[in-house]
């Protein structure tokens, strides 16, 4: 069991609760009444349908040859013999399900459009890694990233609390969906020899390790750039709150550029993991306090 809950990577699941969590505090600032059930329902969908997408990810890209012996990652269940892919496959779509099932709270609050969020989500979720056309094997799974952990999430945190949608929703996703998107450039740069034997055309793969390289330090770096637009709307706490994480960008940065593709960019990935936790809850104590 406790190999299993390795395998969902516990690590990079805040990825799930950041967005609806900021969302529902901007919510809250815009003087919205927080319904904590709603709150946890859409997170604890939106986790389920990360740990079905995981372990999808983990089974399809066994069965294309991604995951193999020289792998730099951490070390997968069908890799380790713990489990076969098809008994990966079926906790995938448990997850999925459940996601489903957690999601009616939301579905009979917002109605169709919340449920087509969902089932199209579950849809990009299984696209990712598996299907004729995997995104993440096109180089578009920086893109899903920013879409669905960035934009999506947060636009509906803040609208199931609010009722609304504007550009505030969107600046704060842009900010929640780059940190995001760090991890998955992180993880393709980790990987760009053994994607790019197996013909997994990454960002990282198809414009080489410098492109990379800058993709992070930007994705780093721009959502506290873009910290100016809470500033301009008045919300100073809000603007300033996430600054304190600054440092931890600064590292992340040149640790990137300084060191080679290896292992120890594992240690990179909890940080930017950390990095975009943290990130999220001061963001959200900022808006919290307006």
């Amino acid at each position: 069991m406790w190999q299993w809950f390795q395998f969902i990577r516990p690590k990079t699941l805040t990825a799930s609760v950041v967005p609806f969590f900021a969302g529902a505090c901007l919510a809250q600032a815009k003087g919205a009444d927080i319904n904590i059930g709603l709150l946890l329902s859409a997170i604890t969908a939106a986790l389920f349908i990360q740990i079905g997408s995981n372990l999808v990810n983990d089974a399809a890209d066994f069965d294309k040859g991604a995951d193999d012996e020289k792998r730099l990652g951490p070390r997968r269940a069908i890799q380790q013999g713990v489990a076969t892919s098809r008994q990966v496959y079926a906790a995938a779509f448990a997850s999925f399900v459940l996601a489903l099932i957690s999601s009616i709270p939301i579905i009979a609050h917002g109605g169709w459009v919340i449920a087509f969020i969902v089932i199209v989500s579950i849809i990009a979720a299984c696209a990712y890694t598996a299907g004729p056309y995997p995104l993440a094997y096109c180089g578009l799974g920086d893109l899903f990233v920013l879409i669905f952990f960035g934009w999506v999430a947060t636009a509906a945190g803040y609208w199931i609390q609010s009722g609304k949608v504007d550009m505030s929703s969107f600046v704060l996703g842009t900010q929640i969906g780059l940190l995001c998107m760090v991890l998955i450039a992180i993880n393709n740069l980790r990987d760009i020899a053994g994607d790019e034997r197996v013909g997994k055309r990454t960002l990282a793969v198809r414009f080489g390790k410098t492109f990379a390289r800058f993709e992070i330090t930007l994705a780093l770096y721009l959502p506290f750039i873009l910290s100016l637009y809470w500033l301009l709307q008045g919300n100073l706490y809000a603007a300033t709150f996430p600054w304190g994480v600054f440092f931890a960008a600064i590292i992340l940065v040149r640790k990137v550029w300084s060191q080679e593709p290896s292992q120890a960019y594992n240690q990179f990935l909890g940080l930017a993991a950390l990095l975009h936790l943290t990130f999220g809850i001061l963001i959200g104590i900022g808006f919290h306090l307006e």
